[in-house]
């Protein structure tokens, strides 16, 4: 879904509605008024009767102890209002504002710990209802009616880690949802400026939806927005804020999604090629199965990167604030994955036997709880670990379907940072959290039908994502190496698995021409802070044919980052991470079209049919399109670091203290030119499955890694080569 007018010069905290251009009124005064209700009522098959559990792990969340030292934040109040509405955004919240609370209302908001006089201002948030399929749509019986419940848990959700942010900057902050609240949410809406009561409801400027409220009350002095005039209307002003001039939210783009069918989702993928095998070979037959104890940041855990690696490693992606907030979060969430084993069918969830049907309703309900992209495919045994990393028990694979979904990182804040920043680390753990509510909802859901499911999130998984994410159709292997590209948000996602044994049908791998891109393209590789991406060709490891990046470059740059929390700088560069314009879109398809050109395994082009000629001219226009695409991106400064987005504090958790970053701050932008030197200087090392840790191997033995042996294994692999082409095809029985 792709927009006219760019928001490169929109600051965050004025968030995706034109709602600056309302006239305001300070003496307004709240009125009596509900929050919206979904209009539906849910049925006997709802999703409803999953979310309670969720809700009571959010609950305790709300509240808590607060940090002994303040940080070192601004002074200045609208400052402070200002990044705490774009903390909010980042969040996924629709709307926010902040009202300074009234004597009895801080009296009745108070936090653990709480000082006599309480909290003095509210922080407000509205979140948009998602879309539901209307009656007979796939997901229907599910997901119709449980808007509100679906939205409320979205607020605790962003309460909870808003809250927990504040407590850890060493003010005191609780969360207030409804159910789990004594204020008037309402009021407060209506004084925080972010709705307006019509007829005793509660309406959002520009927005057809429902939404529903969360609260943040704090003793942190902000500054305060002021309330809508009670005479302004709610309906877009004019045909600019119509259309997003200035790089608002268009008008046009929930009247085109109301015409798309929940299931697709809001991107095009319908539209890209489908093919057979991916464009990168998978030799099942030479591919071994690997312990979870291999995992490169599990091998740190465990010592074998040394004790510098050894130590980051438990802090490394949360030694920012907001990360760190996140972070109970995701651990609760752990132990509502769900059982290994297999339930029976109990014919809860109604007739559940057409696999196609059930493939379009579990898409439309990843959609609706916020996933950005949802693919199917089957769970085949070399997709699954061998080996439990804290026990080393064998993991026999369970479940016979994995549903993949992708959680889009965000291209606004990404664009703001250096990639390998201070909020690198919160960018990743935010859709790691958002993934891990939603597989984890829709396995609860799945075993209430009577079919043994299990979320895998980052947290914990039993499977390897990459390979799931690449045969559900979700993008082709880049150059970045291990990381599966989508053609509409390129690398800068995360993944969350759900296996299940409910009957689905899968989809095919997709062809948007990636490997001849990345083949041209060099830019992660050279952009790269530690050389990690190789400039070479691809090679076969453990079965794959693969970039393979040197894993333990890239890893100990992540862990030891002591100018920021974690790396993304290769998602942050590649062209493929763009606005999402109708400029770039024209573009793009300008480099996907001609990937309707059959590719043979491993990306190669085969040879025409009998009788046929290759299109020689169509094969050059298409090499071109795409060299064009790569060379306008770094014309255009994609990659190059946005100081309009640039929202976050850059602050350090040390000791339990947040502070300012002892080492600094890594301010990177583009470094054209320098791909010849860094090819010449690199050495990768790879790690194949005998130079890995064993199964049965556990966390409590130091397995060292040996760089020089995997420099000779760099320089041992061989080209893809298939011996066997069956060995290319999944076996019929794949149990």
């Amino acid at each position: 879904m792709y927009r006219l007018h760019s928001h490169r010069h929109r600051p965050v905290h004025q968030g995706v509605l034109p709602t600056e251009r309302l006239r305001r009124d300070r003496l307004a005064a709240a009125v009596v008024a509900a929050q919206p209700e979904d209009p539906h009522a849910h049925g006997p098959h709802s999703l409803s009767e999953s979310v309670p559990e969720y809700r009571r792990l959010m609950a305790p969340l709300l509240d808590g102890p607060v940090a002994a030292t303040r940080a070192p934040i601004p002074d200045d109040l609208l400052t402070r209002q200002r990044h705490l509405k774009a903390a909010a955004y980042f969040l996924d919240a629709t709307l926010a504002g902040v009202c300074r609370l009234r004597p009895d209302e801080a009296a009745t908001a108070g936090t653990e710990g709480a000082a006599a006089a309480g909290p003095t201002h509210a922080l407000v948030i509205l979140i948009e209802f998602g879309r539901e399929p209307a009656e007979g749509e796939p997901g229907d019986a599910w997901i119709r009616g449980c808007n509100t419940e679906r939205t409320d848990l979205r607020c605790a959700e962003v309460a909870a880690v808003l809250a927990g942010y504040l407590r850890s900057l060493g003010w005191r902050a609780r969360g207030h949802v409804q159910g789990d609240t004594a204020l008037n949410l309402a009021a407060l809406a209506q004084r925080a400026g972010v709705a307006l009561a019509v007829d005793s409801v509660l309406h959002m400027p520009f927005s057809q939806r429902g939404f529903r409220i969360g609260v943040v009350t704090t003793d942190l002095e902000l500054a305060c927005d002021e309330p809508i005039a009670a005479d302004q209307s709610l309906d877009w002003p004019d045909d600019d804020a119509r259309q997003g001039v200035g790089g608002t939210r268009p008008a046009f783009e929930d009247e085109e999604l109301a015409r798309r069918p929940v299931h697709l989702g809001r991107w095009p993928m319908e539209r890209i090629r489908r093919v057979a095998q991916p464009t990168t070979m998978i030799d099942r037959a030479r591919i071994q199965r690997v312990p979870k104890r291999a995992d490169l940041f599990t091998r740190a855990l465990a010592g074998d990167l040394g004790p510098r690696a050894q130590q980051e490693r438990t802090r490394f992606a949360v030694k920012h604030p907001l990360a760190f907030a996140m972070t109970p979060l995701i651990r609760g969430l752990v132990p509502l994955q769900g059982p290994r084993e297999k339930l029976q069918p109990s014919g809860w969830g109604g007739d559940l036997s057409d696999p196609q049907r059930n493939a379009q309703s579990i898409k439309a309900l990843g959609h609706f709880l916020g996933a950005d992209f949802v693919g199917i495919c089957e769970a085949e045994p070399w997709m699954w670990y061998s080996h439990d990393e804290v026990e080393g028990r064998p993991i026999e694979p369970y479940h016979r379907f994995a549903v993949v979904m992708l959680i889009d990182q965000g291209f606004e804040t990404m664009e703001g940072a250096s990639g390998d920043d201070w909020i690198s680390g919160a960018q990743s753990m935010r859709a790691y959290l958002r993934g891990a509510l939603i597989a984890g909802l829709m396995a609860a859901h799945a075993r209430r039908m009577g079919f043994g499911a299990r979320a895998h999130s980052n947290a914990h998984s039993e499977v390897l994502h990459l390979p799931a994410v690449l045969m559900a159709g979700l993008g082709e292997l880049s150059r970045i190496g291990e990381l599966v590209l989508n053609p509409f948000i390129g690398p800068r996602s995360k993944s969350v698995v759900l296996t299940t044994d409910l009957p689905l049908q899968v989809d095919q791998p997709i062809d948007f021409g990636l490997q001849d891109t990345c083949g041209q393209c060099l830019k992660c590789a050279r952009e790269c802070p530690c050389n990690a991406i190789p400039y070479g060709p691809k090679t076969l490891f453990n079965g794959y044919e693969i970039w393979k990046p040197d894993v333990e470059k890239c890893g100990k740059y992540r862990l030891t980052n002591m100018k920021g929390s974690a790396c993304g700088r290769c998602m942050k560069t590649c062209p493929f991470n763009s606005e999402d314009l109708v400029e770039y879109e024209q573009r793009l398809w300008q480099a996907i079209e001609a990937a309707g050109s059959p590719q043979g395994a491993g990306g190669a082009r085969p040879r025409p049919p009998e009788g046929e000629e290759e299109d020689l001219g169509a094969a050059r226009r298409l090499l071109e399109s795409r060299r064009r695409f790569i060379e306008q991106d770094d014309r255009m400064g994609g990659g190059e670091r946005n100081p309009v987005k640039r929202w976050w504090w850059d602050l350090e958790i040390v000791g339990g203290v947040v502070q300012a970053p002892v080492a600094g701050v890594n301010e990177r932008d583009l470094s054209p030119g320098r791909e010849d030197r860094l090819a010449a200087a690199q050495k990768i090392a790879v790690f194949p499955p005998h130079l890995q840790p064993r199964g049965g191997t556990t966390l409590a033995t130091v397995v060292p890694l040996e760089r020089a042996a995997g420099l000779r294994a760099s320089q041992e692999a061989q080209p893809p080569q298939v011996q066997d082409p069956a060995a290319l095809k999944p076996s019929p029985d794949r149990r």
